[in-house]
């Protein structure tokens, strides 16, 4: 029975705190989410429904296809599982695949022995079914099954992504510290933006912010940017579903016309880069790049929106020193020149964040990394009122 049409449990992986949007995507999409966790969702569909997923979510990390379930006590256990089960009708003679996994149990203190166990158990059976031996290896370019193992239960999938689709594939120079483009997504996801009014970007850095801004805008999808996913090395795939998914990604595209993105940064570096990605995300006339202090960025007065910044979270002394002031002249910015704008100050270094000297209205909690990090929205009043 393919795969690509059998409906089976799905569990859509996110980096921490990115679920709650997560969720809104898959539900947008027309999925019932039976399920939010800390880094994901559970639903239910067929591998064709992974290939829309794939294609379409700005949030996601890993579109995972669950085979089955069982209890292992040891990696021994996992290999008696596995080679149980029809790979042949899985992965083709000549197939390339790799392991991946997340072991959580007391019995295994090192995963590549368990992943180990996987690819045996996966090679002995298409040897002992074919008589071929697939090719194995590190790079996620072919099919990928994935080992989630906790305590004495463990789940086996094929991941359908391959390499994580919370890179979205345009960004070919990343600069210095970039934010990765999931949690761009997921940041501008949970503003109160329009997708319509001026979205103000100064420290644009390598763009991601104004780049990601200029694809939720235009319904412009992830899976544009990218042409290969494990799901393509499976038995059964069709390739007419996926250009059909395709398809639906250039026809699902809309116009913003009277929408402003300005982005600008000092760094002249910085602002080519950002150029270059644009460019190869296909926005670049989209975006009004500017090299300039932040504080000489342009506001338009019309079609208010947001501005959003990113600034740095300072690791050395004298590094919080100057960037205790660059906080309070943001802070003077959007109270000087952003009256009827919503302020988002993203940060990891909330002692800084006290410097911008304006009450957050909300706080949002983010990871960036390892990092701890807030997006602060202000509302900021035309006149005389400062929140």
């Amino acid at each position: 029975m393919s795969l690509f049409k059998t409906t089976a449990p799905i569990i859509i992986t996110c980096y921490k705190r990115l679920a709650p949007f997560l969720e809104k995507e898959v539900a947008a999409l027309g999925y019932r989410v039976e399920e939010t966790f800390a880094t994901g969702v559970r639903l239910r569909g067929t591998v064709n429904d992974c290939i829309k997923l794939n294609l379409n979510l700005y949030c996601a990390s890993q579109v995972l296809y669950s085979l089955g379930t069982f209890s292992a006590q040891h990696p021994d256990d996992v290999y008696r599982f596995l080679s149980k089960m029809q790979w042949e009708n899985i992965l083709a003679d000549d197939a390339y695949f790799s392991v991946t996994s997340n072991v959580m149990t007391a019995t295994v203190n090192n995963t590549m022995f368990a992943n180990l166990r996987v690819k045996d158990a996966i090679v002995d059976r298409l040897r002992d079914k074919k008589g071929a031996r697939p090719s194995t290896g590190s790079e996620l370019k072919g099919a990928v099954v994935h080992l989630f193992w906790k305590d004495d239960r463990a789940e086996i999938f094929i991941d359908t992504s391959g390499e994580t689709v919370a890179r979205h594939g345009y960004r070919k120079i990343p600069g210095k510290a970039p934010m990765l483009e999931a949690l761009a997504s997921a940041t501008i996801l949970a503003s109160q933006w329009n997708r319509n009014s001026a979205f103000i970007n100064p420290m644009c850095g390598s763009g991601t912010l104004a780049i990601e801004a200029a694809l939720i805008a235009t319904n412009s999808r992830p899976g544009l940017f990218r042409d290969n996913y494990s799901f393509m090395h499976l038995l059964g795939y069709d390739e007419e579903v996926y250009f059909s998914a395709q398809d639906n990604l250039e026809a699902q595209i809309i116009e913003a016309p009277k929408m402003r993105i300005i982005a600008t940064d000092y760094d002249e570096n910085a602002v080519t880069n950002a150029k270059k990605n644009a460019i190869a995300a296909g926005v670049a006339d989209m975006i009004e790049f500017g090299l300039c202090d932040f504080a000489d960025t342009e506001v338009p007065q019309d079609n208010k929106g947001v501005f959003f910044v990113n600034p740095e979270y300072g690791e050395r002394l004298g590094e919080i020193s100057e960037l205790e002031e660059t906080y309070g002249r943001i802070g003077d910015f959007m109270k000087q020149k952003c009256g009827g704008y919503y302020g988002y100050v993203f940060t990891g270094n909330l002692d800084l964040a006290k410097k911008i000297g304006l009450k957050a209205k909300r706080r949002i909690e983010f990871y960036s990394g390892k990092i701890d990090c807030r997006l602060l929205e202000y509302e900021l009043y035309e006149g005389s009122r400062r929140v």
